[in-house]
């Protein structure tokens, strides 16, 4: 059967999902200079196909213009078509960036960043997701024989990502029936976000191949096990040089990632509604569930809301270049460039009111502390629902800031819209529909 070859170009939108148009790949030349057409409102359509309350309605035309820099060009070997899409960047019709494009707000903020501070983002995602196609022994976590049990999906995954560039360091059984992991290297600045989109997609895709689905819905079951999107941040000079570092403090933490972290600790509250941004997302953000609960920094502890991660002292790789905080409160619905940009923003916030160095929690849950010790220290439980975490936004004054006004019009109508379309649906049937969805 004859066959033409077509290209995908896309964004990953407030949904955090992948849309956009295909075209003929003869007109990759055309496309890559200048863009092919899109409609503002899209940027509202919910993962359930509903389309949010939108400020655009259906006025208005704007350009989807793939950067080759994020180019995925993937043959399988299965004779099935080959994944070849292209990230883009959403522009005006005249070319200039529009206030919605979600990558060009994490490109914007990462450039704040660099002007007022001096510093860039080094940056890696470690994401969990479940896997249809596994077997779902019982008290097999981390065994070899759930690593054994998922066939040949893992080498698959990681041929496409070792094919598009996206160097994966690691993929392991986890601790929940049919549960995985995968992280991949890390990279600086933009970079960073655009290999999660990558993965995800290409995760995907591997489970489609082989007749199954990946989710990376951040709970699959009430009771269950949630998948969490932990990013790992480190700060580098404008030489490259690490910067997070500092053998003085006790805890190994630099001036500036200090202040960087008592940024984000601050507004953690708003980056909520940012980073786990789902109705679904809430079910998974409770105390001793191995996910985050409280805006607390922790040293080595998986349940603080940012943790202190440690380093490898046998390595030939200095210290100070491994060093790095793990931001915890995330999930794979949210856009990884809205994500990122967040907390950027939140960390330069710190960096700009010269915030004093957080408390670092060694050894102590928050949960054993006093309501009086926690407000001395600044320690507040995260929002336990969407709709709380969307008031915090919304009542944040520095974090409205951060976002073209068009920009958080937008994500806000869509998000309560999605709190609206849910409020109705039991834990289980939620926990279905997203599963079904990411």
């Amino acid at each position: 059967m004859n066959r033409e070859d077509l290209v995908f170009a896309g964004y990953s939108d407030i949904a955090g999902l992948v849309r956009g148009r295909g075209f003929p790949a003869k007109d990759l030349a055309s496309r890559l200079a200048h863009g092919i057409g899109w409609t503002p409102t899209n940027i509202n359509i919910t993962a359930f196909r509903d389309i949010a309350d939108s400020p655009f309605g259906q006025w208005g035309d704007v350009l989807l213009k793939p950067n080759p820099t994020a180019e995925v060009n993937v043959n399988f070997g299965d004779g099935m078509p080959r994944e070849h899409f292209y990230l883009s960047d959403v522009l005006e019709t005249d070319g200039t960036p529009w206030p919605c494009c979600p990558r060009n707000f994490l490109r914007q903020s990462l450039a704040d960043l660099e002007s007022e501070a001096g510093l860039r983002l080094y940056t890696a995602f470690e994401h969990e997701f479940h896997y249809s196609g596994a077997d779902a022994t019982e008290g097999s976590s981390y065994s070899l024989a759930a690593f054994r049990g998922q066939g040949e999906f893992g080498e698959t995954l990681t041929y496409a990502l070792e094919a598009a560039g996206i160097e994966p360091e690691g993929f392991l059984s986890e601790y929940g029936p049919r549960q995985y992991e995968v992280a991949v290297r890390p990279a600086m600045g933009l970079a960073s976000a655009d290999r999660v989109v990558i993965m995800r997609e290409l995760a995907r895709s591997a489970a489609h191949r082989l007749g199954r689905r990946a989710s990376f819905s951040p709970i699959m079951s009430p009771d269950g096990l949630g998948n969490g999107v932990h990013i790992h941040i480190s700060l580098r000079d404008l030489d490259g040089n690490p910067a997070t570092y500092d053998s003085d403090h006790r805890h190994g933490l630099s001036q500036a990632a200090g202040r960087f972290i008592a940024g984000m600790l601050r507004h953690m509250p708003a980056l909520c509604a940012i980073t786990a941004p789902t109705v679904v997302s809430y079910l998974r953000l409770a105390p001793h569930r191995w996910s985050a609960s409280y805006n607390n920094l922790g040293y080595r502890d998986r349940e603080a809301g940012i943790r202190i991660a440690p380093v490898n002292e046998t390595s030939d790789t200095p210290v100070a270049a491994q060093y790095n905080f793990e931001y915890r409160a995330g999930d794979a619905t949210a856009s990884p460039y809205l994500a990122l940009g967040a907390v950027v923003n939140a960390g330069l916030q710190g960096l700009r009111e010269e915030l004093p160095m957080p408390h670092v929690m060694d050894g102590v849950d928050p949960e054993e502390l006093g309501d009086d010790e926690k407000r001395d220290l600044g320690i507040a439980r995260l929002p336990l629902s969407l709709t709380e975490a969307l008031d915090a936004l919304d009542g944040d004054e520095a974090a409205r800031g951060w976002f073209p006004a068009p920009l958080l019009d937008a994500y806000l109508r869509y998000k309560r819209y999605e709190v609206e379309m849910m409020k109705d649906l039991s834990p289980e049937a939620l926990c279905a529909r997203y599963g079904e969805v990411y």
